[in-house]
Order: structure tokens, then sequence, then C-alpha cells
């Protein structure tokens, strides 16, 4: 009715204003459960992003390669005898911490080293108990199975205080020493890396016009971490739109997920293009909810997960079911990697520095298997500890 009514300069001021901070409440407006926006719209509008998606392509197309040779340690001090490792897992149920676990106890066979796995069950008070339960057997070295030394404070003092290793996996954010928490290493994949990789992978299957779901587990500050990365770099493509955030406790996944899936895709419907959750397993409590809509398991929504690459992830890969791609961990590396550096602690040595590169894996290259496993690892440590 009013639509040819000028306005003037003052009113013109005030709208310009008003919808300057309309957009930033639109892009400020994440909440860790639900939307980034009431309706999921985009405040740049639904244009691709042409030299991103260039960029992200060759990106992708590096780390679908599985043609890449060992780049990890070839020296180092020889095998150390008669040693006890504990590894306290966040929970058994996270396949991640399980590959990992898994992956400490094959190495520890061929060291000659003897392995025991406790089990947080997940929650604040089952990991500080685990934690309490490791110092009590005083072994050779703990390995921090996925959660944060912070939850953990007195008992990672105490074990520092008796001299006892500490290494990480997944336990801070970035890979390497750590001195505040005091860890001799953490193993991990360099997590702005695998952020990167995931979205550059959405951006690239998408030619840069996708409806994102993101879920995370913000109760882990390196979940967290790698969450907030996939989000920002989402947003390098302004034709890419975060149609929601969600957070689901790892420990909560299989309860909640097909709720929440079920919720989104009423809400989303078409607009949900593709999906990225900081863990595999979402996925595979996703699936009754996405079948039960009657969605294909091929997609869409196109899933990916930004870790950690567990033997059911590549199962629903590779037989296209609800989802498309993984940015696996090799698990069973970082288990012999974790060996070896504690390897180099009792020898008096610094830790590798030994990083493994990202990977993506679709079933156009897992060639039917159901790990990511690079060649040369086993053979390199048999070396280097004297085998």
């Amino acid at each position: 009715m009013h639509g040819n009514r000028k306005a003037t300069p003052g009113a013109r001021q005030v709208r310009l204003a008003s919808c300057a901070l309309l957009a930033a409440a639109v892009v400020l407006a994440g909440c860790e459960r639900g939307t980034t926006g009431g309706s999921g719209e985009s405040t740049t509008g639904p244009d691709g992003c042409p030299a991103v998606h260039a960029r992200a392509q060759a990106a992708v197309g590096r780390a679908e390669r599985t043609d890449i040779p060992w780049n990890g340690p070839t020296t180092g001090p020889s095998a150390v005898s008669g040693k006890t490792i504990v590894f306290v897992a966040q929970t058994m149920t996270n396949p991640g911490v399980a590959g990992a676990a898994d992956g400490v106890r094959e190495a520890a066979r061929v060291i000659g080293w003897n392995v025991r796995v406790i089990d947080g069950q997940g929650t604040p008070a089952g990991i500080r108990a685990a934690m309490s339960e490791a110092l009590t057997l005083r072994p050779s070295g703990i390995v921090l199975g996925g959660f944060d030394p912070g939850s953990t404070a007195p008992q990672t003092a105490r074990a520092n205080a008796q001299r006892i290793p500490l290494i990480g996996w997944h336990a801070v954010a970035a890979p390497g020493p750590s001195r505040r928490p005091e860890l001799f290493t953490n193993v991990t994949t360099r997590v702005e890396d695998v952020a990167g990789i995931s979205a550059q992978w959405v951006i690239a299957t998408s030619r840069g016009r996708a409806g994102v779901v993101l879920i995370t587990d913000a109760s882990i500050p390196f979940a967290k971490d790698k969450s907030d990365l996939i989000r920002k770099d989402l947003a390098t493509c302004r034709g890419v739109r975060l149609l929601a955030y969600e957070n689901i406790p790892i420990p909560d996944a299989s309860s909640r997920t097909p709720r929440e899936i079920s919720s989104l895709l009423s809400r989303f419907g078409s607009r949900w293009t593709h999906s990225v959750a900081i863990n595999d397993l979402y996925f595979a409590d996703a699936a009754p909810a996405f079948r039960a809509a009657g969605r294909k398991g091929s997609g869409p929504p196109f899933n990916i997960g930004a870790g950690d690459g567990d033997p059911s992830a590549f199962q629903r890969i590779n037989s296209g079911q609800y989802q498309a791609a993984t940015v696996p961990e090799p698990l069973s590396l970082q288990g012999w990697q974790i060996v070896d550096e504690f390897n180099r602690a009792f020898s008096g040595r610094p830790a590798s520095g030994y990083v493994a590169p990202v990977h993506i894996t679709t079933a156009g290259n897992s060639g039917g298997a159901t790990s990511w496993d690079p060649s040369g690892y086993r053979d390199a440590y048999r070396k280097i500890w004297g085998g």
C-alpha cells in the first residue's frame, strides 16, 4: 500500500541502521542446541562462491588420495622393556577412543609391554574415578583418551608429581607437548585441518550452495573447538547457509539424535542438503530417523563425519546408508604412535613431533575397507624399536 512512498534521509538512515543490527543479530544468534537463526536463511544470499569452491575442490582432491607414503619418524630409541601403560578412556562407546585403545594394545604386544584400559563411562565422575584407579596401579605411563585433562586436574597433578608420563589422545586442541596441562605429548590430527577439510568437502560437493546442519558435543573442549572452526570455515562461502548448530553430548547421542533429526527434517525439509558432525557415531543414531522420514540413504542430506572413522562409519559410506564421507583419524596408527611416544619419554628423548595428515574417505576411494590405515608405519616403528 505504501510501497511507492519515498523515505526521508533521516528515516533511511534509521532503516539502514536497523537492518545492520538485524543482520548482526542473525549472525550472532547461534545457540548451543538449536539454530543460527529462526528461519535458517543466510544473510548473504543464495549465490555460490566460485573462488572458494575452486580452492575447496583442489583441497578435497588432495585429501582423497590414498597413495601417501609414510612421512612419520624413522629413527628413535630402541624399545625399553618391562613397561605397563594404562589407557583411561572417556568412554569406550566412542568408537574413536576404542579404536585408539586397540591400536595401543596392538603396538604394546609388539614392543612387549602390558596395557590396561579403564572406561570412564562418559561422565565427569566416571572419568575422575578411572584416573584415580589408574594412579593406584602405579603404571609406567597413562593415556588420557579423549577427555579434557582439566576435568581431572587433581589426578593429573598427582601423576605429574609422581613423574608418570601422560600422553593425550585428543585430550587438548593441538598436537604435540603441552605445558598446561603437563602432557609429554598429545596425539591427534590438527583440529583446524580436520575442520577445514570437512567444510571444504561441503563447499566442493555442493558447488558452493548448501544448507548445513552442524552437530557437536560442546562438553568436550576439543569437539567444541572443532565445530566452531567448521562453522567459521563454512562461512567463507556466501552460498552456504548454516541452518542449525546442534549440541548433543556423545553419551546422550543414541537417545537424543533420532528426536533432533526428526525435528530438523520437519523444520527445514529440502533446504537441508548437508550435515557435518564432529563424530561419525551421530549418523549411526540418525539413520532410523532419516529412514522413517523416507529419505534415501544416498542423500540428501549428504553427511560427513569430521572424525573419527570407525568401522561402522566406513560400512555406512560403502553401502550408501546415510553417510557420504568421513575425515577419519588413523586410529591404529595413532595407537602405535602413543606407544612410540612413551618409549621416547622413558628413554629421556623428546616427543617425535609427528602429526598424521588429514584424509577424506568416500565410497569411491575406500576400496571396501573399514578403516583408514596408512601404509608403512608398522614396519617403521618395528625398525625403530629394534624388532
